[in-house]
């Protein structure tokens, strides 16, 4: 089983990935985690990344793509995999259906998550990272937004520089822009399942369940 899930920064993409990922023990794939993981080692590609995240553009398509080739083929993709944020624009497509070819990869399952642009606005303004144990929280989901749930720091949280308001709506033109073709460039290729995701976490996942069965 191989998922390729779609949507706008914020629409929940990663969370339902770890539900599928462990629900079908399948390996999740973040391009987010992959990218970040790259500029916390201080890499000459994650430098590189930083930079165009921080302006809230998206970074290039020959980068990503190499990142996702490569970590598909050196993990066992034939027992599946979800991929959270690839591709994003028609040339990523090209790349896509490149590696699809490579790996034999003949009938993945694409799941577009949609919700409103002021959802996810208000969702990623309010998340914040601890800066003492790293883990990213919503403060509209914890008791105490002075106080990590995780490690009890108190005033640990920290604004990400892609998190603030006007970063975000940047991105979202971007993604309304660029990735909004790709659904369109896929419909045409394989069936595309919609779904709503401002419903809740459980009803989602419920949803995409539905999808694959």
């Amino acid at each position: 089983m191989q998922i390729i899930l779609f949507g706008a920064p914020g629409v929940g993409k990663g969370t339902q990935a770890k539900i599928l990922s462990q629900k079908y023990n399948i390996k999740h794939i973040s391009t987010g985690d992959i990218l970040r993981d790259s500029v916390s080692r201080g890499t000459k590609s994650g430098i590189a990344a930083k930079e165009v995240m921080d302006r809230g553009d998206l970074v290039s398509d020959d980068l990503m793509g190499g990142l996702v080739k490569e970590t598909l083929a050196n993990m066992d993709y034939k027992t599946g995999f979800i991929l959270d944020g690839f591709p994003r624009t028609i040339e990523q497509c090209k790349i896509m259906d490149s590696i699809f070819a490579d790996l034999n990869i003949t009938n993945p399952f694409f799941i577009l998550l949609k919700a409103d642009t002021e959802v996810i606005v208000n969702r990623l303004t309010q998340r914040r990272f601890c800066s003492k144990c790293e883990i990213i929280v919503n403060l509209n989901d914890i008791p105490n937004v002075n106080t990590c749930p995780n490690c009890g720091a108190v005033n640990s949280f920290i604004e990400r520089m892609d998190d603030n308001a006007e970063v975000v709506r940047k991105r979202l033109g971007i993604y309304r822009d660029t990735t909004l073709p790709v659904i369109d460039y896929y419909q045409n290729k394989y069936k595309v399942a919609i779904l709503n995701a401002t419903d809740s976490v459980e009803v989602v996942t419920a949803n995409i369940v539905k999808e694959l069965i």
